[in-house]
């Protein structure tokens, strides 16, 4: 995987009650790209943070559905990934450059 590719696939980390639950059991969630395949963001995450990945869960959300006043409205559907880090290991967001 080229360095550009790497960059595109991770888009943010997902901050949300579900994801800091998730990071009592050294999983870590990101939003990533809809084409990004588990072992891309495997690879990712293991290059951009230095750390090991355990496993990678993903999941497809739809976005909703709104009314805005001029019709229907749709807002953007978003993946996201649950990357499970080694034992000992963690991503502090706040020293990432």
């Amino acid at each position: 995987m080229n360095e550009q590719r790497i960059y595109k696939v991770l888009l943010g980390p997902h901050i949300s009650e579900k994801a800091s639950m998730a990071a009592e059991n050294n999983q870590v969630c990101f939003k990533v790209a809809a084409d990004a395949s588990k072992p891309e963001i495997k690879k990712a995450v293991e290059k951009l943070f230095n750390v090991t990945v355990e496993a990678v869960q993903t999941v497809n959300i739809k976005g909703k559905t709104k009314f805005t006043k001029n019709g229907l409205g749709k807002r953007k559907d978003i993946r996201k990934a649950y990357v499970k880090l080694a034992e000992g290991q963690d991503i502090d967001f706040m020293d990432v450059e």
